[in-house]
């Protein structure tokens, strides 16, 4: 008999068993469950818990990572985007793989945690909307005398007034920032027309303070 338990302190959570002779008597199988309880039990407590006494607070940084979220169903297409530009696009640069459900249901794998959390934000954001106060990394798109406007995710943008660009006073925005650059900016309003301000010196602000803080 070929039999095979799996389980924690507080009972099984797995069997497998091939027979290949008859004769198995309950007597037997009572037998076999209490060897495969001593055994599970010396295991745990004499082996694994000497050797990890605690669950690690987060997996090796070489294990592949899983976020999970849920999108209205109604955004389900602005997340794919047309042809799945969007959803392509935020898989090649944060180096994830992004599967979405007809319920919305959306699923973020990839061995790096930090950029499986970046895509994260980004969905929620085309999904949810941006939220005042979060921090995200755009791109510059276009800029004018009065400041620049940079895109925070694929087809969302919000304008960083050029008080707002910088810690020091800036002349002129070409000063600081070229179309294409990519930069750190903190939402700090949403206006009734759905306006989004930015501010780059505030988000510096609050990564310096953060770095600071630990």
């Amino acid at each position: 008999m070929d039999f095979k338990v799996g389980g924690t302190h507080k009972g099984i959570t797995a069997i497998q068993v091939d027979i290949k002779v008859d004769g198995l008597t309950p007597a037997i199988i009572k037998e076999a469950f209490e060897k495969t309880r001593k055994a599970r039990i010396y295991i745990l407590d004499e082996i694994m818990l000497k050797a990890i006494p605690a669950p690690r607070a987060e997996v090796s940084k070489f294990a592949p990572k899983m976020f999970q979220t849920k999108v209205p169903v109604e955004k389900i297409r602005e997340v794919i985007g047309s042809g799945g530009k969007v959803i392509q696009k935020i898989s090649a640069d944060f180096d994830v793989k992004i599967d979405i459900n007809d319920e919305g249901n959306v699923f973020i794998s990839g061995i790096n945690g930090d950029n499986a959390r970046k895509a994260l934000q980004i969905v929620d954001t085309i999904a949810n909307g941006p939220e005042v106060g979060a921090i995200y990394r755009g791109k510059v798109v276009r800029i004018m005398d009065f400041g620049a406007f940079v895109e925070i995710v694929p087809g969302m943008d919000g304008l960083v007034h050029i008080s707002k660009l910088d810690k020091q006073r800036v002349e002129k925005v070409e000063d600081v920032v070229s179309i294409g650059d990519e930069i750190v900016v903190k939402v700090t309003e949403i206006d009734r027309q759905g306006r989004i301000n930015l501010s780059r010196k505030d988000a510096l602000a609050a990564i310096e303070a953060k770095r600071n803080a630990e």
